[in-house]
């Protein structure tokens, strides 16, 4: 997807940022914390798989589109429903302040 118009955006995304909690023993715990919940155009772009952990496990690399908004770094991801988007990168698309090309990768169990 080159550019695209506000009317594609029609996937409703939430934008977690994570939160790292003490532990008491001298480590932290993380937990994502909903941001705000935002429209979206999502476009899968390629998938791989690789060996982890003695098992497949498969990468699915995406564009989210998103309106400009102040603040979206790779820290974030997107959720929707179960699926979860880790931010790679953040575009700020013609660098006029109005969209924004998130590529993501998706774990795939």
């Amino acid at each position: 997807m080159t550019r695209v118009s506000f009317g594609e955006m029609r996937h409703r995304l939430g934008l977690e940022e994570p939160v790292d909690t003490a532990d008491g023993g001298g480590g932290a715990t993380r937990v994502w914390s909903l941001v705000a919940e935002v429209w979206g155009a999502v476009e899968p772009l390629s998938g791989s798989e690789r060996i982890e952990a003695n098992g497949i496990q498969g990468r699915v690399s995406h564009e989210i589109w998103v309106r400009h908004r102040a603040g979206l770094g790779p820290h974030m991801r997107f959720k929707m429903g179960t699926r979860i988007f880790e931010i790679r990168a953040v575009i700020d698309s013609g660098e006029r302040r109005r969209v924004m090309r998130c590529l993501v990768e998706e774990r795939v169990p």
